[in-house]
């Protein structure tokens, strides 16, 4: 179950109702259902190095947290309306490098899979985003595990030390997230909700087609955090991925 909820993903509904919700994430994106649609734009990001502050461990996974106090570091086009701010960026990550993104493409599932949050600045604050289906967007990249380290990951995999138990945080300066990119811009887009509780639904989705590659022994450092405090018998921080979601009626659409 996705550490740091009692109860598992099929019983969140329980507590969070909008876990049942429609608009669900994650899915899984197969060829046959989705839609391209020549009318999507490119999408560019513009961040800034600066904006960085610290890298942290919550007991369900590994953070980075960027300065969000104004329009320092964006997404923008795509599908989006407009710009949105950088907030933080996450990983999800399995008990072996077999499994572990949260969304399947075409059956595919992932060693790993980044997040990177941004909100929509014309909401008074990131609270306020959250209750809006506008309110978020989400670029997502696929870790596949191959034959060479990533050396941009390498940045984020060195404070993992510093980070080992929940509730512990580092500073973390200087850094450019988008040395993270795949080449390829190409992506899928559809409208979702968060993938840990309470999963609003707020989300637009952006996730590139490409994977990063990143080498066995980094997803192993992912896997080396705990999800217990320090003070706690450790447990592994493992498997922090919520399995996917009933589609319905919901287009997916392609760039591509």
């Amino acid at each position: 179950f996705l550490s740091g909820f009692p109860l598992g993903p099929d019983q969140w509904h329980k507590n969070y109702p909008t876990a049942k919700g429609r608009h669900q994430s994650p899915i899984e994106i197969n060829n046959k259902d989705v839609h391209y649609d020549r009318s999507l734009l490119p999408w560019f990001a513009s961040y800034d190095p600066g904006a960085a502050k610290t890298i942290l461990n919550n007991g369900k996974t590994c953070r980075v947290v960027f300065d969000d106090s104004f329009d320092r570091s964006v997404l923008r086009g795509g599908p989006l309306p407009g710009v949105y701010r950088l907030r933080q960026l996450h990983f999800h990550w399995g008990s072996d490098d077999d499994h572990g993104s949260e969304h399947v493409v075409n059956g595919v599932r992932y060693a790993g899979e980044l997040h990177l949050l941004h909100w929509n600045p014309k909401y008074s604050n990131y609270l306020d985003a959250v209750r809006r289906t506008d309110g978020i967007a989400v670029l997502a990249i696929f870790l596949q595990v191959g034959k060479t380290p990533n050396p941009e990951l390498k940045r984020i995999l060195e404070e993992i030390n510093a980070i080992k138990t929940k509730g512990k945080e580092a500073p973390f300066r200087n850094f450019d997230p988008s040395d993270l990119f795949p080449k390829s811009h190409d992506y899928w887009t559809y409208h979702g909700s968060f993938t840990t509780p309470p999963c609003e639904e707020c989300i637009t989705w952006i996730i590139l087609r490409e994977p990063i590659t990143v080498s066995s022994d980094q997803m192993a450092k992912l896997r080396s955090l705990c999800r217990t405090a320090e003070n706690e018998p450790q447990l592994p921080l493992v498997d922090n991925w919520r399995p996917t979601q009933p589609r319905y009626f919901r287009m997916v659409s392609a760039s591509f």
